[in-house]
């Protein structure tokens, strides 16, 4: 099987979130779990990109990509890792900035990406049986497929997948420029991209694409509702028979207290005792009471309101009357973090919080944490949640996309359960989960127990990757 993912990021090429760090590990594992495949990536070449790696990118060819009308130098570039092979689409006026997303032109530039990835196809000799698409940057390559391509039998096998890692994030533009830029100008195109008056990339990749994935199916349930859908319910609801979920895994390796050499001491499951070390140097870095009695409660994300830091604020001064230490790393919204800051004036015995971005600290945090708090308004998959129980901070999460498929709740008569979880996104709920964690906590062979089991639970890219090859399997075969 011939597999072409389309991205606008990949680690450790280029990353700003997520997406990079699905498009930087699914590709290896499904490469890994099926050697027989022939997987490869397609990405921008931006210009940080042309900075740090232009020692392994080897010149394949280039070619002239018509848009609308523009004629456009499209140069291709490559090189592997992990079994995977990466192209990299050049042009110098659309991708050397400084920027990757957010310029006032974007929608002409991942126009051009998108066609770009079609019309190399013939360069590179490479026809995919399965091409991924991931998120609005790249929807204009399964639009382009299914309207200017479908006619050309080198191109009439493909079949796609559209995959969501956010439907916040849609590539909404004016109608206006629908023939100028897009080159779509005739009435089915219209029809098929527009919605609610404006060009929408996301939902005409919808209508187009054979298969849509998102990143969890509590994600796919959810986005098919009002309240989650930014406004595409409508559109999801219609072709739900399409959607699926298949949740991220996490790279294991790289997030593996066994062989960490940025925590204080190494720790697996069968010998958690470093992880009391762990502990002990990250109260003593915060300056918090070295004791191993007080459970650490921590928090790593951006600050923002719908990750559930409203809930927070409202409730932590409650939380804290638990007896806990609280411990947070991120940064965000100007209120958010001056709230904090202040809350850390307000206890500085309890609570230490850190204002930045920084992934050494991050694992430093999660190896001495016995807690870790996730309590999102929505979350479409998460990875805090899976790295936390790698370093054996247990969950206290909220019941929302990913979160609801990776945490299952503790029960206290069996043992059974990988964390704690609130249904309702309710800062009293969240609080009780908080207090039922502390509660365990405090029975040291049942949180023992509890630790273990979270560690062990198997949270890498190998169960997904099967899923995946299944999906594709299921559609290359119709």
């Amino acid at each position: 099987m011939k597999i072409l993912f389309v991205g606008a990021e990949a680690i450790p090429f280029i990353s700003t979130g997520g997406l990079g760090d699905v498009l930087g590990s699914l590709p290896q594992a499904i490469s890994a779990s099926d050697p027989s495949a022939d997987v490869r990536v397609v990405l921008p070449l931006y210009k940080k990109i042309k900075e740090n790696f232009a020692n392994e990118l080897e010149y394949v060819g280039n070619t002239t990509v018509g848009l609308a009308w523009r004629n456009q130098y499209c140069g291709i570039f490559k090189c592997e890792r992990g079994g995977v092979t990466y192209y990299f689409l050049d042009n110098e006026y659309y991708f050397k900035r400084n920027t990757i997303y957010g310029d006032f032109d974007d929608a002409e530039r991942f126009a051009f990406f998108g066609k770009a990835v079609l019309d190399i196809m013939p360069i590179i000799d490479f026809y995919p049986d399965i091409l991924n698409a991931n998120d609005w940057q790249s929807a204009t390559s399964v639009i382009y497929l299914k309207r200017k391509y479908h006619m050309n039998h080198y191109y009439q096998d493909i079949k796609t997948i559209y995959t969501i890692h956010n439907i916040d994030y849609q590539g909404i533009y004016s109608m206006s420029i629908l023939g100028d830029v897009f080159g779509l100008d005739c009435f089915g195109d219209r029809s098929i991209v527009e919605y609610n008056g404006n060009i929408n990339l996301t939902k005409g990749a919808l209508v187009c694409t054979d298969m849509i994935s998102t990143v969890s199916q509590k994600y796919a349930d959810e986005i098919q509702t009002e309240f989650y859908s930014s406004g595409l319910h409508y559109i999801l609801h219609q072709y739900s028979e399409k959607l699926t979920g298949i949740v991220n895994g996490i790279d294991v390796d790289y997030y593996n207290p066994a062989n960490d050499t940025v925590i204080a001491k190494k720790f697996d499951s069968k010998r958690i005792e470093g992880k009391c070390e762990c502990k002990k140097t990250l109260q003593e870095m915060c300056g918090l009471e070295m004791n191993p009695d007080i459970p650490v409660v921590s928090m790593i994300s951006r600050l923002a309101s719908h990750k559930g830091f409203d809930l927070v604020k409202y409730i932590l001064p409650e939380i804290l009357e638990l007896g806990v230490q609280f411990v947070l790393l991120g940064t965000g919204e100007y209120e958010l973090e001056e709230y904090f800051k202040a809350i850390q004036n307000q206890y500085p015995d309890q609570v230490k919080v850190f204002l930045e971005f920084n992934k050494d600290l991050s694992k430093k945090i999660y190896a001495g944490s016995d807690i870790f708090l996730m309590p999102s308004k929505s979350e479409p998959c998460g990875l805090s949640q899976m790295i936390s129980s790698r370093y054996g901070a247990v969950p206290v999460v909220r019941e929302t996309g990913g979160l609801y498929d990776t945490i299952k709740p503790y029960n206290i008569y069996n043992g059974e359960g990988n964390g704690f979880t609130f249904t309702n996104y309710n800062a009293h709920e969240m609080k009780d989960a908080i207090e039922r964690a502390v509660k365990l906590f405090k029975d040291k062979e049942k949180w023992l127990a509890l630790t273990t089991t979270v560690m062990e639970t198997d949270f890498s890219w190998n169960v997904s990757a099967k899923k995946y090859l299944d999906l594709y399997r299921s559609i290359a075969n119709k």
